[in-house]
């Protein structure tokens, strides 16, 4: 009679469970490598950190103090950084041209900006005049200008106080000959 055959087994399944297990151990292997470089980590290079730590810009370093305020030496940096929001505001070439007010709680210095004329363009830059209220420990009223390059921030070119307007002078007179007429 030949080979006994049992009924529910298939020759094919045996011939490759060869297969299979070199299939399992290859991914499991890959199994591994993948978990294993998942857990990793680095460790630095000793000796690279070496002097001062380089500075990228993105951070302005701790030596670098604000620029102090023309208006006043009274206002601290944050009455500046307040009055030169207001200042861009109400000196806006396509604004209404309308007065506005800043203040700080903390140190009880406010002030405001009205603009007094037109924009106009000076060294390529647009500029304009307008006059500045500042009220805290000492009172002001200033007449400036502030100019700008087109989407950068207003620097005030030119401040006085407002009732130093300077007049020409005049030009000396001088004796000279009378014209009559005949």
């Amino acid at each position: 009679m030949g080979a006994r055959r049992v009924p529910w087994t298939n020759t094919r399944r045996y011939r490759s469970d060869d297969f299979l297990r070199e299939a399992g151990k290859i991914l499991t292997a890959g199994l591994i490598a993948l978990s294993a470089s998942a857990c990793s980590f680095s460790l630095g290079m000793a000796g690279m950190d070496v002097g001062e730590p380089e500075t990228t810009g993105s951070i302005a370093p701790a030596s670098a103090r604000a620029e102090p305020s023309p208006l006043s030496p009274d206002l601290n940096e944050e009455d500046w950084r307040r009055a030169k929001a207001a200042l861009g505001v109400a000196l806006d070439p396509q604004g209404p041209g309308t007065q506005v007010s800043w203040d700080n709680p903390d140190t009880a210095v406010k002030g405001s900006f009205t603009p007094t004329g037109s924009p106009f363009v000076r060294n390529d830059e647009i500029c304009r005049a307008f006059d500045a209220r500042l009220s805290g420990p000492t009172q002001a009223v200033l007449r400036g200008t502030a100019c700008r390059l087109s989407g950068e921030e207003w620097t005030i070119k030119e401040i006085r106080p407002a009732g130093d307007e300077t007049k020409p002078a005049m030009a000396p007179v001088r004796p000279g000959k009378k014209i009559v007429k005949a």
